[in-house]
């Protein structure tokens, strides 16, 4: 990526969302690896001769030129990088839901290069069939924490003690890690997601060292009400969407790795 004044050339990026404006043209916000959140007006790409059509797919991988100062920039050039086909079936629509994720959470202009790599990482995993749920629950814990909103998983919010490995703990958004003997998490877990979170590479630590956990119902449960809590919402639109799409549609009924995404 190389800045020739207000020009931005070559820069990592994908189509999070898009509208209609005008009947030629889209309006684009775009997640890119060097200045976070951007809106682009993309001129003339809806005309059936622009070299724009094919290009501006979500979940692909760009490459992206633009120009000018104002809050909404200009699209100069955009083309394909390569690497990973579209997702399908389920994957296609928990993409949906990483891009709601974005646009909900994720302040424009804020740069956030290694929360960027773990969203490419998440997207080229659902492209090659990997566990929705693993990878969206890992996306989903970096994402927390890259805004500041998920607790030290290490200790109790009330008392700041360590967790017990043996102990249960139920996480809540107004507070933090607090014993439950209920919850279906014991400490043992949320010591196995703090210590992959402090890995050099949290992205495949928490692949590697905490599947099982990423996996879980249990933990869904927890980070959905966490994500309502600080997107403001009570429903995802892209998570609603999945389940009813399993009830219509048995070719994306869950694989045994998905079924708790």
């Amino acid at each position: 990526m190389a800045r020739r004044g207000s020009r931005v050339h070559d820069e990592p990026g994908y189509v999070v969302h898009q509208h209609d404006w005008s009947e030629s043209s889209l309006i684009l916000d775009v997640f890119t690896r060097h200045h976070g959140r951007v809106v682009l007006v993309a001129k003339g790409a809806k005309r059936p001769s622009s070299q724009l059509r094919a290009v501006l797919l979500a979940l692909q991988p760009l490459r992206l030129d633009w120009g000018g100062s104002d809050e909404v920039r200009t699209l100069k050039a955009a083309s394909w990088a390569g690497g990973h086909v579209l997702p399908q079936g389920e994957a296609l629509l928990a993409g949906f839901h990483l891009n709601e994720l974005l646009l909900r959470l994720l302040p424009r202009g804020e740069p956030q290069p290694d929360l960027f790599d773990a969203y490419a990482a998440a997207v080229q995993g659902l492209a090659q069939g990997q566990s929705v749920a693993v990878l969206l629950r890992a996306f989903e814990l970096l994402l927390l924490r890259a805004q500041g909103w998920l607790p030290d998983l290490r200790c109790e919010a009330a008392t700041l003690q360590p967790l017990r490995p043996e102990g249960r703990y139920r996480l809540l958004a107004e507070h933090g890690l607090l014993p439950d003997e209920a919850a279906a998490l014991g400490g043992h877990h949320w010591l196995r997601l703090a210590q992959a979170l402090a890995a050099a590479e949290p992205w495949s630590a928490l692949l590697t060292q905490a599947q099982d956990v990423l996996a879980s119902a249990a933990l869904r449960q927890q980070l959905a009400a966490l994500l309502h809590y600080h997107s403001g919402v009570r429903r995802l639109r892209a998570r609603a969407l999945l389940r009813e799409a399993r009830q219509l549609l048995p070719i994306l009924a869950p694989s045994p790795s998905a079924s708790t995404s």
